[in-house]
């Protein structure tokens, strides 16, 4: 990631649980740790043009999905975290993502959720029409 920085490129910064961690409420956590630990060392500047993205890694290419209330709820708590630990300016500034089984038919309400940014759309990128619907289903935000 600094590499990326230093270069010039803007770093996807991908965090998010297991099955197993969410069945053990351990998912905040988690998040914490990984937010620690992937952004050891960058500034509220750099933070300002990254992007992260949450990941359920038990939505990952299985066809599940975090409910809207799940995604905006670790959305929340990640942006609560990019406060505390970078400020307000560059909490705003971050964009955070939803990134796990984006389809057409649950982006308006994953995209309606108030610290959802956007989508990192994975295999339904892959599909013309179905990209260009979850593009369309993003358009109220």
């Amino acid at each position: 990631m600094h590499a990326a920085l230093t270069a010039g490129l803007v770093p996807i910064v991908c965090i998010g649980e297991t099955l197993a961690e969410r069945d053990r409420n351990e998912t905040m956590a988690v998040l914490d740790r990984q937010i620690k630990e992937s952004l050891d060392r960058v500034t509220g500047e750099q933070l300002s043009g990254m992007v992260l993205a949450y990941e359920p890694v038990w939505a990952i290419g299985t066809g599940r999905n975090a409910t809207p209330a799940q995604a905006g709820e670790a959305h929340f708590h990640i942006r609560s975290r990019l406060k505390q630990w970078f400020g307000l300016d560059a909490s705003e500034r971050c964009r955070v993502l939803y990134g796990g089984s984006v389809k057409p038919d649950n982006i308006a309400k994953l995209i309606a959720e108030p610290d959802v940014d956007g989508a990192l759309v994975g295999g339904a990128s892959l599909d013309p029409k179905s990209f260009f619907a979850i593009i369309q289903g993003c358009s109220a935000k």
